[in-house]
């Protein structure tokens, strides 16, 4: 497949835990197949970057996707509670970090190369909501579809990382491209204020109901 990296400078040879440990899933070389995408994260701090484009092969590589029908939006919240930072503290947040990672983590360091969900800025204040109680798992579901900002792909091992071939790189405008972020960003905010004061059901299913519970991964009330 081809993928696109986007970074403040051009990037021919990614280096093996170059990057920061705080990310979505740890260390690794983060891509998209989104050339769009790219350019706005190379412009995220509103300055010019590039779209690196790279040819990766992935036979032979043991891939986690985290969209997949094995998988559940817990998952990738088990991740992301994990090594992301400025999680909310107190209500059942910590709690709720806990069990999430007791029984819906998923090791990546077992697999070469992870598909899953990005936290973009918007995002990942839609996960800290559910975390904290204050939002059902049917709404975040709904938040996560909002910015419809699609997958990326993270390469994870020294293997992964022997798979991939630079092509080039296309120069990112932050004047084009931090205001097409920007403008994402704002539009799924927007969206999920006027979805978060509609009125839930009673079967709604929140944080909480899955601790109490005891919901663990392949349980079909969290589909």
């Amino acid at each position: 497949m081809v993928v696109y990296h986007g970074s403040d400078h051009i990037v021919e040879k990614p280096v093996f835990h170059g990057g920061k440990r705080n990310n979505d899933y740890g260390y690794g070389f983060y891509t998209t197949e989104s050339l769009e995408i790219a350019k706005e994260w190379a412009c995220a701090r509103n300055t010019d970057g590039f779209a690196n484009r790279y040819e990766l092969d992935t036979e032979g590589l043991a891939i986690l996707n985290l969209n997949s029908s094995e998988y559940n939006i817990l998952n990738w919240l088990a991740l992301l509670t994990k090594y992301r930072s400025y999680w909310q503290s107190g209500s059942i947040a910590e709690e709720a970090k806990d069990y999430l990672q007791q029984h819906f983590f998923v090791d990546p360091d077992k697999y070469d190369v992870i598909i899953g969900y990005r936290a973009d800025d918007s995002y990942f204040s839609f996960a800290q909501d559910f975390i904290a109680g204050t939002i059902s798992l049917n709404k975040l579901y709904e938040a996560m579809r909002l910015g419809k900002l699609g997958e990326q792909i993270v390469l994870k091992s020294e293997k992964a990382y022997s798979h991939i071939k630079f092509l080039g790189a296309e120069p990112a405008e932050a004047s084009v491209w931090y205001e097409k972020k920007s403008i994402r960003d704002r539009d799924a905010r927007r969206a999920y204020r006027k979805d978060r004061t509609q009125t839930d059901s009673a079967s709604e299913i929140y944080m909480l109901d899955i601790m109490r519970e005891g919901m663990t991964n392949g349980d079909s009330r969290l589909r």
